[in-house]
């Protein structure tokens, strides 16, 4: 019964997340103009339907038939066809002529009779702007005759002064003269009209959101709102250190992308994040501009007890269920840096970074893991790091030596072993050095490598480095300033590494074929910081 309520929503539901990728995934913006795009507001009018116990809402701002002037080859017009095919609704007849400029997805309960004993089953809510009210319920009437005709079994029941009409599958009710209510069970309709005449009981009451939605810029093509706590409970997850309750994005648009912006919300006293940066740090020219993900920023020493930190802690727990999360696979390499060398990153490295640095990996076709760059500012304190790094380096068994590269001294510390060949009457043997990293000094940079061939890249490749690479540029001009610095990510570079790293990325990539196939990079950064609410944003740079 659960699978046959869940479907035909669950259809609906899918399609209008389908129109949100294909809304990202069209803009290009070399001949078109997104004005048309813009909404009129950042605050989704459906808020008054949803609880304020909702682990999350979603709202496009915009009318759908806007995004046509988007599309390279007819992706929303296919999705419309699909979605209404087994319907026997026509969209530009019966649906175009009353749809309004808000489409709001809801998750209103986390279980629809709140027994957990037979099981957690959803309520889901999509509430539909409609510019007409009489169209609308024509439009109602129709979907559920057509429904009857197909075998299903219609109930009317007067709620509350407004008609819910509902089957086994699907519920819905016009509300007002300004709503669509789509859901899949009728308690969740009737619930959204409670909330509405107990305005106690909705979002629009609710403290955290009311916080939230004034970190909202003017206008915005979609928001986002998620209540933390609900969600970890809602998944079963026991969250270490739940600093933050809320979470709200925005999405606006750019001349060469997109940007969502967030805030984090809580109700304790933030820690004023290191000093904000009004550019790129210089660390990155001493990254290639082959990298296919790169980090900056400044001071490093009290990275363990930022802020920043413990929402990253809070985050990989809600992603994979643990601290120990599968976006630490990204950074593989340097894991097994830490293995060989048996050194502890906080305590042995990042403590005595103070000043800018920038970490990079470097995908290559004939490797499965990538190599990797990191450069740090030489500030007081780092010759006597290094010399700290010798000694481990030494207790772990590696050698250190000096050697000359294209007239660059650099230094080495290796791995070495001897290699036994047969002669004629007695064996000979061979000393052969693995290198497990590299480092020479660079104006005022110490600059250290997973190998000679990655040193000789950075040394080679001055002028062809990420800050001066024009993708790159674009992306940090999307960033406001001042800022903590960035995480970029080029995803023609990295998505070999991201694959193999996370399965599931492949299926992730179907289902969102359009936007993957538009996507250049990504780029996050943290640049705002309240006393109650941390702010960054997510740039994402489409193909022109």
């Amino acid at each position: 019964m659960v699978n046959r309520q869940n479907s035909f929503f669950g259809f609906i539901v899918a399609g209008a997340i389908a129109l949100l990728l294909i809304a990202i995934a069209g803009f290009w913006f070399s001949t078109k103009s997104p004005v048309n795009l813009v909404a009129s507001t950042s605050q989704p009018g459906a808020a008054i339907f949803v609880s304020k116990l909702s682990p999350v809402m979603v709202s496009l701002l915009t009318n759908p038939d806007r995004l046509q002037a988007l599309e390279r080859e007819g992706e929303i017009s296919k999705i419309k066809t699909s979605l209404l095919a087994k319907s026997g609704i026509d969209y530009q007849k019966d649906v175009q002529p009353w749809l309004g400029n808000e489409i709001t997805l809801a998750v209103t309960t986390t279980d629809i009779d709140r027994d957990s004993s037979n099981g957690k089953q959803p309520g889901y809510l999509m509430a539909v702007a409609t510019n007409k009210q009489e169209k609308s319920r024509e439009f109602i009437d129709l979907l559920f005759s057509k429904r009857v005709l197909a075998g299903g079994k219609l109930d009317v029941e007067e709620y509350q002064g407004v008609k819910v009409l509902y089957d086994s599958q699907l519920s819905a009710a016009v509300v007002g003269d300004g709503f669509v209510l789509f859901a899949n069970n009728p308690s969740v309709v009737k619930d959204a009209i409670n909330n509405v005449q107990a305005p106690d009981l909705n979002l629009t009451s609710s403290p955290q959101y009311q916080k939230a939605t004034q970190q909202l810029p003017q206008v915005s093509l979609g928001v986002a709102f998620l209540n933390l706590p609900i969600i970890a409970q809602w998944q079963g997850l026991e969250l270490p250190e739940p600093i933050y309750d809320s979470e709200i994005i925005s999405l606006g648009l750019n001349s060469k992308g997109l940007l969502a912006e967030t805030s984090f919300l809580t109700a304790l006293e933030l820690t004023p994040p290191s000093s904000p940066l009004i550019k790129p740090v210089g660390a990155l020219k001493y990254i290639p501009a082959s990298a296919g993900l790169a980090i900056s920023g400044a001071d490093l020493s009290n990275l363990g007890d930022s802020d920043l930190a413990k929402l990253w802690t809070q985050i990989k727990t809600a992603i994979s269920g643990s601290g120990t999360d599968v976006i630490s696979r990204l950074v593989a390499p340097l894991t097994q840096v830490q293995k060989t060398w048996g050194i502890n990153f906080a305590q042995d490295i990042f403590s005595w970074v103070k000043g800018e640095y920038a970490i990079a990996l470097l995908p290559r076709a004939e490797q499965t893991l990538p190599d990797w760059v990191f450069v740090v500012e030489r500030t007081e304190g780092v010759p006597e790091a290094i010399a700290n790094l010798d000694a481990i380096a030494s207790k772990s068994g590696l050698s250190s030596s000096n050697l000359n590269l294209d007239q660059q001294k650099i230094s080495a510390w290796t791995q070495l072993t001897a290699k036994q060949t047969q002669a004629k009457d007695r064996p000979s043997f061979a000393i052969e050095a693995k290198a497990q990293g590299i480092h020479t000094t660079l104006d005022n940079y110490e600059v250290f490598t997973s190998d000679l061939a990655t040193m000789n890249e950075v040394l080679i490749s001055k002028e062809k480095s990420l800050i001066n690479d024009r993708n790159f540029q674009n992306s940090v001009a999307a960033i406001p300033q001042p800022n903590q610095g960035y995480l970029y990510l080029d995803w023609a570079k990295s998505q070999g590494i991201l694959e193999r790293q996370l399965p599931v990325l492949k299926l992730i990539e179907v289902l969102g074929k359009p936007f993957f196939n538009n996507l250049r990079s990504l780029t996050v950064s943290s640049y705002a910081s309240e006393i109650n609410a941390l702010k960054g944003g997510v740039f994402l740079q489409l193909q022109e």
